[in-house]
């Protein structure tokens, strides 16, 4: 029989929690099961150290090799360990290491009135209805209240209804009927009665469309009758402390339908709560949506539905469906939206979901006569590529580096966050905010190393010139060193200039994490050329889409290899396509249609099994040679 130990967990400001465990259970574990979320970017594998807690009391088991890799000698001798590398082994009291100090995320919404002469038909599927029934007054008739409804409903508007109304529509009629003389409003989506109301709130249709990604989740409402959107609301992913990327998610849930429902808790307790959010920003009732259109990465559309994601993470990553999805609110549960129906648009394969579908709506390049790629740059990228009447895709796993994960002093876009670099006889920065700097975004990873590479601070194959750093003007050379474990590193910020009192570095390791993520965005997008046989000099355009993408520096992007080399005015940004092509299809069931249509079309392309890929991967992981002056 295991002996139980007891754990005490403190945070930053002193609040505890004690869990009875078993020796050997996991802190990181025993950490969740008390309540405290440790974020663990790299998903538990020992590749980070986000999740590291300090020991202040009790026996704690030697360092591994990942705590000595990732927190150096000094903190493990300091008793700090990785929580999801290290088992309990006795009694202890474990300080979490503070939260991620990040407020004031960059949200990318599309902020975009659609207007029917300009962008396409607005025909949401929601129809409401003003009718005056009369209640029945004779028994020997042998109707029902429904009835009188329907057959009043179908003299307006000739069109033909289901006579099969849910539970919770039918526990309104009666009340509906009788409240103001028979005057009533129905609401029908495509000839499926959804609510019932007293008097008239025909002017009251609304919906909203969410982009349920895997670092943040961004939410539009839409009225459904103008198009205009009426708030948009969003923030950081909850899933995100159970891993950093789509891998380190499946993983945590895989077999375990607990883990499964936790993850899915996190997903719907928050667009539940952005429906609220958003509804009282507009000051419209949550009563009155009446669509929601959901799109998202596979993992995420299969979470949201509570579908086993095992083997998504198995070969060969196939979906448990591919379908578009119609389902009422109450089924998912999706309370804060009782009388909507939950439209999720179809997946094209496994690491290539509906968010992509998304794009490809959103960019219309199924449309294009002349050859163009779309880019989504993020934890998951996706590339597709090709014009109208052939159009491929595929899945570039960038991972969580360039949004900062597993990066030593990577953040979110977020106050604080160093997103611009120059470099000339020193380095200067912009954070966002224009804050002291307390880490380095995603977009700033790529401007620091593309300006480090052009000032000869790292070579192509992505190392620090250490051996060469007296080539460097001084205030250059002070930057680059070695840190207490010999290893080399380059100074972005001083701590007399950083919000954290303690130097903002990059690393060696952080370099390979970038590269790792540039290259897996690089080699999708040129397997995909090699495969349709398209040229650099050939794309009229490449589309940057996401909100990662729409803050990058597009010249620094082509000189780390992050994008091919084209002229950077054929490289622009489309901002939040998959929430813009959410929006599409909310508003309009053409565009919800074609989506279906069009995800039998697209090929995909799983790199992996392409026969080049690990040699297009390998120089993908090269930056390029810096530009001679």
């Amino acid at each position: 029989m295991s002996k139980t130990v007891s754990v005490t967990f403190v945070t930053a400001d002193q609040q505890e929690k004690t869990v009875i465990g078993n020796v050997g259970d996991s802190m990181l574990e025993l950490a969740r099961q008390a309540g405290m979320e440790i974020d663990a970017t790299c998903g538990g594998r020992g590749r980070c150290r986000s999740c590291r807690v300090k020991a202040l009391s009790g026996a704690v088991p030697p360092p591994s090799v990942a705590d000595t890799v990732q927190l150096g000698h000094e903190e493990v001798q300091e008793r700090f360990r990785l929580s999801c590398q290290t088992k309990v082994i006795d009694d202890c009291t474990l300080l979490l290491a503070p939260p991620r100090e990040e407020t004031g995320h960059k949200i990318l919404s599309t902020g975009r009135k659609f207007d029917e002469d300009e962008d396409f038909g607005l025909d949401s599927g929601i129809l409401k209805t003003k009718i005056t029934a009369k209640a029945p007054t004779e028994e020997h008739h042998q109707t029902s209240d429904i009835d009188e409804i329907i057959s009043a409903l179908e003299a307006k508007t000739s069109i033909k209804v289901s006579s099969t109304l849910r539970l919770e529509v039918l526990r309104k009629v009666p009340v509906a009927l009788r409240k103001d003389f028979g005057e009533l409003t129905v609401t029908t989506f495509n000839d499926e009665i959804i609510d019932v109301e007293p008097g008239d709130t025909s002017d009251k249709k609304y919906g909203i469309a969410f982009d349920i990604g895997t670092t943040s989740i961004v939410g539009s409402l839409m009225d459904l009758q103008t198009g205009e959107e009426l708030a948009t609301v969003g923030n950081v992913n909850p899933q995100a402390v159970y891993g950093g990327d789509l891998m380190s998610r499946i993983a945590y849930a895989m077999n375990d339908t607990k883990k499964l429902q936790t993850l899915r808790a996190k997903a719907l307790n928050a667009v539940n709560d952005h429906i609220k959010a958003a509804c009282k920003q507009a000051g419209v009732s949550t009563e009155h949506v009446y669509k929601v259109v959901v799109v998202g990465n596979t993992c995420m559309h299969h979470v949201f539905l509570g579908i086993d994601v095992t083997y998504l993470g198995l070969a060969p990553y196939a979906p448990s469906m591919q379908a578009p999805i119609v389902v009422p609110a109450g089924d998912l549960p999706l309370k804060a939206a009782p009388n909507a129906r939950v439209c999720l648009l179809p997946v094209i394969a496994g690491f290539v979901g509906a968010d992509t579908i998304a794009c490809v709506l959103a960019t219309r390049i199924y449309d294009s006569e002349e050859p163009r790629a779309l880019v989504d740059i993020g934890t998951n990228g996706e590339v597709v590529m090709g014009r109208r009447g052939k159009l491929m895709a595929c899945s570039a796993p960038a991972g969580p580096a360039l949004e900062g994960g597993q990066i030593r002093h990577g953040m979110r876009g977020s106050v604080g966050a160093i997103e611009k670099v120059t470099i000339d006889d020193d380095l200067s920065f912009e954070t966002i905010g224009d804050a002291p700097a307390i880490g380095i975004c995603g977009s700033g990873l790529i401007d620091a190393i593309a300006k480090m590479l052009a000032a000869g601070v790292v070579d192509p194959s992505g190392r620090f010139r250490i051996k060469k750093r007296d080539d460097l003007p001084p205030a250059l050379r002070d930057r680059l060193r070695n840190d207490a474990e010999g290893k080399a590193e380059f100074v972005l910020a001083w701590a007399s200039e950083s919000g954290k009192q303690e130097d903002i570095t990059l690393t060696q390791t952080d370099l390979r994490q970038l590269q790792l993520a540039k290259g897996a965005i690089f080699s999708g997008i040129v397997t995909l050329q090699n495969v349709m046989k398209l040229p650099n000099e050939a794309f009229a355009e490449i589309m940057l889409c996401g909100g990662f993408g729409n803050y990058i520096s597009i010249e620094s992007s082509i000189d780390i290899r992050l994008l091919p080399d084209i002229p950077a005015e054929k490289v622009t940004y489309f901002g939040n396509a998959a929430l813009l092509g959410a929006q599409m299809a909310l508003l309009s069931e053409t565009e919800r249609d074609r989506a279906r249509t069009l995800a039998g079309e697209i090929e995909h392309v799983a790199l992996a099994a392409h026969p080049d890929f690990q040699d297009i991967f390998v120089d993908a992981m090269a930056f390029m040679e810096p530009a001679e002056a």
